[in-house]
């Protein structure tokens, strides 16, 4: 079996879902639903891995034309498909790369805004400063890439950066692209507060979820315990003065979500109940994932947050991600710049499915 005809069978159940999505959605009954704003979002999810397929097929169909004419009797048609193939042969490879990285996509949530949470870890201060850093690195990949950033909830450190902070991307493909972010990320340098000029090693944790909505994931009102405070942290006499912090509790898992970044006691309750949501969902994911635990073994991007995924090395100004095992640099980095790194993973999460089948 060729690679193409690997790529038919996976797409092949997302063009049978497709049609069936698109003939229910047109069904003025359906409209009606609670479900119809779900159908719309697969309908455009799945949009996104059949419009280049289809230009996979028309590329194809032209390179095994021009291939024949190349074969043929007619001198002058041979020639001309020979001028063309190299172009269409360049065409098609980076065609099959990106329809490959869809067809092979086993995590329908994909293209879901992703909620993103960073603890700092081993190191005190200089932990929370490396949290800080690495929330800015987010914020600068994002603005390169058009998402929007929300930050849901913070508690910053007295020496600057976070204790622990996180906050919601949105836009294209963010949480299939920043899903790779997940792990133990490590840092070495000379930290502000160190006088004797000694490297420290100081760590932070990154937690990448998607974003689900009611709709997806119900949370029992029963289930759910509320509590008001005062905020914490910068604010002036607003935090002082008002309850608007807001804290919810899942009593069956014991999981607690608080938010205080709105001034607002109710924006601050829905930015809970989405933290929280996410948070569960992806508790399901993960015993599901555990299932095939084997079979993914070797896969990049499997989003085990115990492992470490990176280290970013001040005096050798280099990033090494050691999933891959491959250095960058740490300048492009901090300024956002994290594609080639994305790339990096994509590609050896491809090889790694590609093995699989």
């Amino acid at each position: 079996m060729n690679l193409t005809e690997i790529i038919r069978g996976r797409i092949s159940p997302i063009e049978e879902r497709y049609n069936e999505l698109q003939k229910a959605v047109s069904d003025p009954e359906v409209a009606s639903t609670p479900g119809y704003p779900a159908m719309l979002r697969e309908l455009g999810s799945l949009e996104k891995t059949l419009a280049p397929w289809r230009e996979y097929e028309a590329v194809l169909a032209e390179l095994t034309e021009a291939r024949e004419m190349v074969a043929g009797e007619d001198e002058e048609m041979a020639a001309l498909a020979e001028e063309e193939i190299p172009a269409l042969e360049k065409k098609f490879s980076a065609l099959e790369e990106g329809i490959l990285d869809r067809a092979l996509e086993d995590d329908r949530d994909g293209d879901r805004p992703a909620i993103v949470e960073i603890r700092a870890g081993a190191g005190g201060d200089e932990a929370a400063i490396f949290a800080g850093d690495l929330f800015e690195i987010y914020n600068r990949y994002s603005q390169l890439h058009k998402w929007k950033v929300e930050v849901l909830d913070s508690s910053a450190s007295d020496m600057g950066g976070f204790k622990e902070i996180s906050f919601k991307i949105t836009g294209d493909e963010v949480f299939r692209l920043m899903r790779f972010e997940s792990g133990g990320h490590r840092v070495q340098r000379v930290p502000k507060t160190e006088t004797q000029g000694r490297i420290h090693t100081s760590a932070a944790t990154v937690a990448v979820l998607p974003e689900v909505e009611a709709m997806d994931f119900e949370l029992k009102p029963e289930d759910l315990e509320f509590q008001a405070m005062r905020s914490s942290g910068p604010g002036g006499q607003h935090v002082n003065k008002t309850s608007s912090a807001v804290r919810v509790i899942h009593k069956p898992t014991g999981e607690q979500v608080k938010c205080q970044e709105s001034k607002q006691q109710g924006q601050n309750r829905e930015m809970a109940l989405a933290l929280l949501r996410s948070r569960l969902y992806e508790r399901e994911k993960a015993k599901r994932d555990a299932e095939r635990a084997e079979e993914r073994k070797g896969q990049i991007g499997s989003g085990d947050r115990s492992q470490r995924v990176r280290t970013y090395n001040w005096p050798q100004n280099r990033v090494t991600d050691h999933r891959i095992g491959s250095n960058f640099s740490l300048e492009q980095v901090l300024e956002g710049q994290l594609d080639s790194i994305v790339e990096g993973l994509l590609e050896a999460d491809r090889a790694a499915k590609l093995a699989a089948l």
